[in-house]
């Protein structure tokens, strides 16, 4: 168990405001946020690489605030996937084992298992300079795997792999990582998707704070804030500014009254959020085309509107010109709407 409590850094360009929060073993948590939300500030503040101004860092209820970073119990895996040029694959795993008082021989054989376990069983004997980059990454893995500390931190660690290779190890991390159920793992990442696939509990970074955390699934469904939304959508949720007046929801020249699975609140302005799931071809309202562009199996429209810029998505690779006009429909349904002061208002009907 990882406790931190009120963790404050230092004033720079990336700093922790007041952070706390309980890890519990056996868990993997993504922390999610956009460059700059201060998450590898967090990760090194944890190693004690960034000095705190206040706050605690409990570890099993002991403090180890003031323990220096090689008694912290802790590793780190930057997106770099540092390594060693001038050993070889296997005494780079080996390494942090020979510095913990190992015997060589035992040292290279519990390395050597943890390599064959990221699939480089057959390259203990080339130098890092040999290997291609998903491969020296999983080098990277493996040497902080390999000490079984009891906080495995992982920073952007697919980031700089191309994307083939970054989808096989997506694929195969729960396997990585399988053998460290005692161990605390956080994995830091920018991409939405990422973040809710390899994590049970996502946490969502902002400015420096933690503004949202739970099961994934569940903080996607209902994100408590609107920065919360914005964070974990991709492709970008779009915000147009609306208000409510007795019982219709207007924005722009357009209306929607209330209708299944949507309950507006009570007279006021609001901030409306529309996922691409919202927006479907045909329907009252017009929209102008201003980009379209393919992502994999779909086709992303970019949209302008009267009330401001939204995203639709549709199934397969369709062809629309930009400058067109294009009738579209907004299923109330899916909409989110969200108070002046951020929080999520929306109601569904049961």
């Amino acid at each position: 168990m990882l406790q931190i409590d009120h963790l404050t850094t230092a004033k720079a360009k990336v700093s922790l405001d007041n952070v706390s929060f309980l890890f519990e073993a056996g868990n993997i948590y993504t922390i999610l946020g956009r460059t700059g939300a201060g998450k590898t500030e967090l990760l090194r503040a944890l190693m004690g690489l960034n000095p705190l101004i206040n706050g605690d860092i409990k570890l099993d209820k002991e403090n180890i605030t003031k323990r220096p970073i090689r008694d912290r119990n802790m590793s780190l895996v930057y997106q770099q996937f540092i390594n060693y040029p001038h050993l070889s694959v296997l005494d780079n795993v080996a390494f942090p084992l020979r510095r913990q008082g190992k015997k060589k021989a035992q040292a290279q054989a519990l390395a050597s298992t943890m390599l064959t376990t990221v699939g480089l069983g057959d390259f203990l004997h080339r130098r890092p300079s040999q290997l291609s980059g998903g491969q020296q990454q999983r080098v990277a893995l493996a040497r902080a795997m390999v000490k079984q500390s009891r906080i495995l931190m992982l920073d952007e660690p697919l980031a700089n792999l191309d994307y083939k290779l970054r989808e096989q190890l997506r694929e195969e991390f729960p396997r990585l990582v399988a053998d460290n159920q005692e161990s605390v793992i956080l994995y830091t990442t920018t991409e939405p998707r990422e973040a809710m696939e390899l994590g049970n509990t996502m946490i969502v970074m902002h400015d420096g704070e933690i503004i949202a955390s739970g099961p994934p699934a569940d903080l996607f469904a209902h994100p408590p804030t609107k920065d919360t939304a914005s964070v974990i959508s991709d492709p970008p949720i779009s915000f147009i500014s609306g208000f409510v007046r007795d019982q219709v929801l207007y924005f722009g020249e357009g209306q929607l009254a209330p209708s299944e699975g949507l309950q507006l609140p009570p007279d006021g302005p609001v901030t409306i959020a529309l996922r691409p799931d919202a927006i479907e071809p045909g329907g009252a309202f017009t929209a102008k085309i201003g980009l379209s562009e393919f992502s994999g199996s779909q086709t992303i429209i970019h949209l302008d509107f009267d009330f401001g810029r939204a995203i639709m998505m549709v199934e397969g690779i369709e062809t629309f010109k930009s400058g067109d006009n294009l009738s579209i429909s907004i299923q109330a349904e899916q909409m989110m709407l969200f108070a002046p002061d951020g929080r999520n208002i929306t109601l569904r009907d049961n």
